[in-house]
């Protein structure tokens, strides 16, 4: 038993723990990239597991899955096009839409960092019981639905 029991959360302390937990999964997946010898964002890295997952995502699929507004994923695309992670051609029925896909190097950074994502969401549950995990992903998709309601 805590001899001493924190009082419950008022709602800044709770979005600063969510923050900071999501920051703190940044930061490891990071420097996880790092030491695999890949100079990869948190962003770059879901832009390339969204590519290696689907077929034709479009620019504004990528941007709504790295949670980055239209302008921001142009430039990430643009890096991740010099680098030659990525090839975008232009939709030959939309001038409008973009193809974008992972290039050969773009799949075999992909087949080395996979996992890093896995390594780093298993530290962070670590000491919890499948249970506890579970729960606490239930509770964390509770008050994300409840703050996507709008409120009457």
């Amino acid at each position: 038993m805590n001899p001493c029991p924190l009082p419950p959360a008022s709602g800044s302390a709770l979005g600063l723990m969510i923050r900071q937990v999501r920051d703190g999964l940044w930061a490891q997946l990071e420097h996880e990239l790092t030491k695999l010898g890949h100079d990869l964002t948190f962003s770059q890295y879901i832009v390339i597991k969204k590519l290696a997952a689907e077929v034709t995502p479009s620019a504004s699929d990528l941007a709504k899955a790295a949670e980055m507004n239209p302008g921001a994923m142009t430039r990430l695309l643009d890096k991740l096009e010099a680098r030659g992670l990525i090839t975008r051609a232009a939709d030959p029925a939309d001038r409008r839409a973009l193809h974008i896909k992972l290039t050969p190097a773009g799949e075999q950074i992909w087949s080395e960092i996979g996992t890093a994502g896995q390594g780093v969401l298993k530290r962070a549950l670590t000491g919890m019981t499948d249970e506890e995990s579970g729960q606490l992903m239930a509770l964390l998709t509770r008050v994300r639905d409840n703050l996507s309601t709008p409120t009457p």
